[in-house]
């Protein structure tokens, strides 16, 4: 049996970040206009590529906690998981840079009138707008408490947000509030939509820059 305490491992948001990369991808491919400076192929396979070993990584790492017995096994679980996530962030940081460059081919195809049709502009600008919201869940999902998957792991660093559910007096005994991947999508809808915080609340300074851009 695993240590206690150790971490708290959220597996369903792991793979939910990974398939929320896989639905970004696809919707590059699906822009309509030609709004990139290379072949509309390139940024997506490169996202593929690197999002590939980065599963693999993470099978490994969350198989390798499932049979985690001591404080050592531990110390190399969060070893890995550390270069685990920053590398996401890396991947995180590249389809974020190809969703502004698809944003830039958008206002150039609106300005300089060489759209295919109004109709696509409006398709486009839709598929860049909830690209976006799902590039800022992965954001705030990697980066509150040191990152969400792993609540426990290491020295406990301060939470970046503040949502409803931890201010809710919880009935005796029940385990407290753990944020999960979703939160952070409803998070990034909400700011999206009302460019202002709804019912969770930044308490850093990167929170706040982040949802300020």
């Amino acid at each position: 049996m695993p240590m206690e305490p150790g971490p708290v491992i959220r597996e369903l948001d792991i793979w939910l970040a990974r398939a929320a990369v896989v639905a970004i991808v696809a919707m590059q491919f699906l822009i309509v206009n030609d709004l990139t400076f290379a072949p509309r192929w390139v940024l997506p396979s490169l996202e593929l590529a690197l999002l590939a070993p980065l599963s693999i990584a993470t099978a490994w790492t969350l198989g390798k906690a499932k049979a985690a017995v001591s404080e050592a096994h531990w110390y190399d679980i969060s070893h890995h998981q550390r270069t685990i996530r920053r590398a996401f962030l890396f991947l995180t940081g590249l389809v974020s840079v190809a969703n502004l460059i698809g944003l830039y081919g958008l206002v150039q195809a609106m300005l300089g009138g060489h759209a295919s049709n109004g109709r696509s502009l409006l398709l486009d600008s839709l598929n860049i707008w909830t690209t976006n919201v799902i590039i800022f869940a992965l954001w705030y999902w990697n980066l509150d408490r040191g990152g969400a998957a792993f609540v426990g792991q290491g020295e406990p660093e301060e939470p970046d947000f503040l949502f409803t559910q931890q201010t809710v007096p919880r009935a005796e005994g029940a385990p407290p509030f753990v944020s999960g991947f979703v939160d952070y999508m409803f998070l990034a809808f909400t700011n999206a939509t009302a460019f202002s915080p709804a019912d969770t609340y930044p308490l850093t300074p990167r929170a706040k820059l982040l949802m300020m851009l």
